[in-house]
């Protein structure tokens, strides 16, 4: 078994393993990403270019060099109208394919981490064949996971806004804002908490072969919530920052363009890659800890002497 496998690891080795891998693999991941999604992401480009949206760039309103570029910037924000139904239509498309391809990608990364941790042979095509033996489980369990996200948001939203109401209408609006805020805020963090201590049923019904593998995510992400809900904030900041410099610098200079969609998309695959690996080291920090696989994996050691 690979050695940095085989004891728990604090907040800051799950990061660094995290990257160390991200790096020295490479390679391997992002072109399983790139096998299910780059089909996908050039029938996007196509559209929107059979939809009128320039190639290279959209050259903004302004007279001046940098009036353009501020005008770039501006169409580029996320604003939607007419003149952007080829992009309208290609994040349809993407958003449909990837909530069916982009979980299975996820399973062949994990399937890949696996295999690694285990010290053996793997190759592209063979983790993603892995990843689709387990489709049927994975569409599943994820759905049912959606509904119960919407469940466990939905309320609370509902809870929070009549609450604010109630005590702004019969006390004071002041009022009721900053306990809709304070209520906003405790509910953020629970919720937080919840799909935290629910998000590993992915793990197991990949890895694992347990379906839907909610009792079994609950089981292990146990006395681990604070520490792992610390990790996804982490990682969503990681996310975020990349993204939003992507968006800043390209959108600025190539405004609501065909390749200023393909360079995001690169961006969002390279962000992608990078929290399943950081999923899959939590994943198996958790299973050391918990089924004690790294005594289990010397034993079977041990036997084939």
């Amino acid at each position: 078994m690979n050695s940095k496998f085989k004891k728990p690891k604090a907040f800051g080795e799950i990061l660094d393993h995290t990257f160390s891998l991200s790096k020295n693999r490479f390679k391997e991941f992002f072109m399983i990403l790139i096998v299910f999604m780059g089909p996908v992401y050039l029938l996007q480009a196509i559209i929107q270019m059979a939809t009128g949206t320039s190639f290279f760039r959209d050259t903004g309103t302004g007279g001046q060099w940098y009036e353009q570029i501020l005008s770039n910037l501006d169409s580029s924000s996320g604003s939607f109208d007419s003149s952007s139904l080829g992009a309208d239509i290609g994040l349809i498309v993407v958003g449909l394919v990837s909530f069916l391809l982009f979980p299975v990608a996820e399973a062949a990364i994990l399937f890949a981490i696996q295999h690694i941790k285990k010290e053996e042979e793997y190759t592209v095509s063979s983790v993603i064949k892995e990843a689709f033996q387990r489709f049927w489980p994975i569409l599943g369990s994820s759905i049912l996971f959606g509904i119960i996200l919407l469940g466990i948001i939905l309320i609370p939203i509902l809870i929070v806004a009549f609450s604010g109401a109630t005590l702004a209408a019969a006390v004071h609006p002041v009022l009721g804002i900053l306990v809709g805020i304070l209520l906003f805020i405790g509910f953020a963090v629970g919720v937080g908490l919840l799909i935290t201590r629910w998000s590993f049923y992915f793990g197991s019904v990949v890895l694992d072969k347990v379906t839907p593998g909610f009792a079994r995510s609950w089981r292990l992400s146990k006395k681990r919530t604070w520490v792992l809900f610390g990790l996804y904030i982490v990682f969503y900041l990681i996310v975020s920052i990349i993204s939003f410099a992507v968006q800043l610098t390209f959108g600025a200079l190539l405004g609501d363009s065909v390749l200023l969609g393909l360079i995001s998309n690169l961006a969002s695959l390279f962000t992608t890659m990078i929290f399943s690996v950081g999923y899959g080291v939590m994943y198996f920090d958790l299973k050391t800890r918990n089924d004690a696989e790294d005594l289990k994996e010397l034993i079977e050691d041990y036997q084939s002497i």
